[in-house]
């Protein structure tokens, strides 16, 4: 089926989500779904994603877009795709330290030496592929060779939850959370669980920051890791010192790399020291010491 995708930027989150809102009251045809992302660059600029199943109406995507302050939409005509099978063909099998991740399609191809974490292709988000994942694992894989030794753990906006599954997979006799605030990743972590074999070490929760009760009891934590985005790395550090204990690590990432100085000075202000910082391309991972 062919689909036409609507594109234009805003200034702030809050307008576009609203703009997204207000899409589904005012065009016609409806957009058949939305999505709000922020423009990684550190303009703190987010972009609005409109999806049809038949052509939009371009008139009034330009009203809509005069009317919220954004940018003229970009309109594109979609080819069809069947993307799961796409994703398998362009996601092979990533190794990040004694990590192996990969999907079913590539389980013949596990390294006998390799920590394997299976990640299924129609799951993509969080699957090792993208810097910011793969740098967590690698700093995930040095505390390990370095002696570390948490007992508690949380990995905070999981995703699919491979940080959490690596870490249970590293030290097994511990229980590993894995909350985010989207509850359609939850049970995609949830189901990734099941799928390593790692059910009852790995416990999936939806939370936003560290507001559950769960959270609260297991405080605090000796390891953290926030593979999410810049503005809300820095909003959570009051909170992650309040949540780490003394000698305790956070593993962030979600980060460009000349956004990594700001983030490194929010946590410097809350107690926290530089221990570690890994580029990779242009993405950055931090891992930072209470």
């Amino acid at each position: 089926m062919t689909t036409w995708s609507a594109l234009t930027h805003v200034a702030s989150r809050a307008a576009a989500e609203a703009l997204a809102a207000h899409a589904d009251e005012v065009l016609d045809p409806e957009p058949a779904g939305s999505g709000v992302f922020e423009i990684e660059d550190g303009s703190d600029r987010w972009e609005v994603g409109l999806y049809f199943t038949e052509a939009p109406d371009e008139i009034a995507l330009a009203l809509l877009a005069a009317a919220s302050g954004a940018q003229p939409f970009a309109v594109s005509e979609l080819p069809e795709v069947d993307w799961v099978a796409h994703v398998r063909r362009e996601l092979t099998p990533v190794r990040a330290g004694r990590f192996f991740v990969y999907g079913a399609h590539d389980a013949d191809r596990i390294p006998e030496d390799s920590e394997p974490l299976l990640i299924e292709a129609a799951m993509a988000f969080g699957t090792g592929h993208h810097g910011t994942t793969r740098g967590c694992l690698l700093a995930l894989d040095q505390l390990a060779r370095d002696g570390v030794q948490p007992v508690r753990m949380v990995d905070i906006g999981c995703g699919t939850a491979v940080l959490a599954m690596a870490a249970a997979r590293l030290w097994p006799q511990h229980i590993v959370l894995a909350s985010d605030n989207d509850p359609v990743a939850v049970d995609t972590a949830a189901a990734n669980v099941i799928a390593n074999g790692l059910a009852g070490r790995v416990e999936c929760i939806e939370a936003v920051g560290f507001s559950h009760p769960m959270l609260a009891d297991s405080a605090p934590f000796d390891l953290v890791t926030a593979n999410i985005l810049k503005q809300p790395l820095i909003d959570l550090a009051p909170d992650m010192a309040r949540h780490i204990t003394p000698g305790g690590r956070a593993i962030l990432s979600g980060l460009l790399t000349d956004q990594a100085a700001e983030v490194v000075a929010a946590y410097e202000t809350q107690g926290f020291t530089l221990e570690h910082r890994g580029d990779l391309g242009e993405w950055s991972t931090l891992v930072m010491r209470r």
